[in-house]
């Protein structure tokens, strides 16, 4: 199948007018490559799963492999669209983010699908901010920390000035959601939750593209902006069905708790990043909170969400893993750790307050930490959490002050993690803490965003289910501590 291919084959309708009504939903993390069906009451019953060996671009640094990610996708497609069970109504898409895709005039890359973490020339990096504005006036109106790459638009600046052959070739340049998209529908689009994605192309203070965008030509390589939930009509084999333009990750997994909760609360994503995301807080970025990792998403609604976030998850694959070496303990050993409320009563306590410097944001007291001062891996494990939520209780803090939240829901590896939750309940004592679980809350909200354009069904109220977390329960739990 080709990009906005309408080949139809008669001979297939009766079968698939058998099927469950379903939608398709492609969640494209950097690591795992995933296709879930959902049905009408958003229960997922089909998944397909891949992972992909990383490339290397021009430069030789690593980069996702673009061309067997679109293949993959295509074909994954074509094997539940001829299964008889289930009858496709519709199709979106949720992506990691700050990752352009480079089309020429016949849709065709024209570059490789960059790494964000790829090396920004640090002279072209001051020579942009000094023509517009310097580093924090410029951050401030565009709600986004200096990230080099990480900016998705400082990508197209780069291309332009140091890759000035192939910033001539692209006709369009699309986020990885809408490329997704424009492989089904042949359509170009862009979204709103992957332009306001720290991604230096939106001002925030006008609700538009920022001047410098206009004034380097950018512009013109940008397709339209569109509704995230807005779908377009594509016919394959007779069938009619819809298709997404596709949302950031981050604003995807969001969407279940806003369709779900109108109180005021705010969500703590964990995983690889610990994101504390706060849909009811609108009030601009200061230069403060920049300094703390603070940026601002816009949400499928088009509404400013301020966040926090730390590299908690990856900092406790790393830690585990020096505590297991320390004490020789197999792979996997901390998964098994009770809670004791002994040792945290034993803990090294070093509070951290609101004046606290930056480094805090960036990794925990427990890196700095000696091992021999433990009495076992237990002790360790239980101090690493203590740390890591210290260091979550600041970044929270920032995104949660000066508004009416009540409520705070934790998802991901750490809601599952009984010590974490207990500590971070210590933490917001004036709280109520929730561990939350929402199956695949990426790819869920994909599907919700485009809901009324497939689904004449309500949506279910149930959607997220919650265990409320207190400090002391006097119980002693087993956990999976798996974030």
């Amino acid at each position: 199948m080709t990009p906005g291919s309408n080949d139809t084959h008669p001979n297939m309708l009766s079968l698939s007018e058998l099927g469950e009504p379903v939608i398709a939903i492609f969640d494209i993390g950097k690591t795992n490559k995933k296709l879930f069906l959902y049905n009408r009451h958003y229960n997922i019953v089909f998944e397909k799963a891949t992972r992909f060996a990383e490339t290397v671009d021009e430069d030789g640094d690593p980069c996702e492999n673009l061309e067997q990610l679109s293949l993959w996708t295509l074909d994954a497609f074509q094997s539940v669209l001829h299964n008889p069970k289930f009858t496709i109504k519709a199709i979106n898409f949720s992506t990691y983010g700050a990752s352009f895709v480079h089309l020429n005039k016949h849709g065709q890359p024209v570059a490789p699908l960059y790494n964000y973490l790829k090396s920004f020339p640090a002279d072209l990096l001051r020579q942009f901010y000094k023509i517009y504005g310097g580093e924090e006036a410029f951050s401030n109106t565009t709600a986004s920390p200096v990230l080099g790459h990480l900016n998705s638009g400082m990508q197209l600046y780069w291309l332009k000035h140091c890759k000035p052959d192939v910033f001539k070739k692209i006709q369009h340049s699309l986020h990885l959601p809408q490329y997704m998209s424009f492989l089904f529908s042949g359509k170009y689009y862009s979204d709103i939750t992957s332009i306001g994605c720290h991604t230096n192309l939106w001002d925030f203070s006008k609700q538009q593209y920022h001047d410098w965008v206009k004034q380097e030509g950018i512009i013109e390589k940008l397709a339209p902006i569109v509704p995230s939930t807005l779908t377009v009509n594509s016919a394959i084999r007779v069938e009619n069905y819809q298709i997404g333009v596709g949302l950031h990750d981050s604003s995807a997994a969001l969407i279940p708790y806003m369709v779900t909760f109108k109180k005021p609360f705010v969500l703590i994503s964990t995983g690889t990043w610990c994101i504390s995301l706060n849909p009811f807080n609108n009030t601009a970025l200061t230069a403060d909170e920049l300094k703390h990792d603070c940026l601002a998403y816009l949400s499928y609604e088009g509404r400013p969400v301020k966040a926090s976030r730390i590299f908690a998850g990856n900092e406790h694959e790393v830690e585990v893993k020096r505590i297991g070496e320390f004490f020789s303990k197999n792979d996997g050993w901390y998964r098994s750790v009770l809670y004791d409320e002994k040792i945290i009563g034993r803990l090294k306590v070093e509070v951290k307050e609101d004046d606290v410097a930056a480094d805090v944001v960036k990794q925990s007291q427990f890196v700095q930490r000696d091992l021999a001062s433990f009495k076992n891996e237990i002790a360790a494990y239980h101090q690493l959490i203590a740390d890591i939520v210290d260091q979550q209780k600041f970044s929270t803090h920032l995104v949660l002050k000066g508004t009416p939240v009540k409520k705070i829901y934790v998802d991901g590896g750490f809601s599952n993690n009984v010590i974490y939750m207990k500590l971070l309940a210590k933490a917001f004592p004036e709280l109520e803490i929730f561990s939350a679980t929402v199956a695949q809350a990426t790819a869920l909200g994909a599907a919700l965003a485009i809901h009324n354009s497939w689904n004449d069904l309500p949506v279910a109220e149930n959607l997220v289910e919650m265990k409320p977390y207190s400090f002391r329960s006097g119980e002693e739990e087993l956990q999976n501590n798996n974030p």
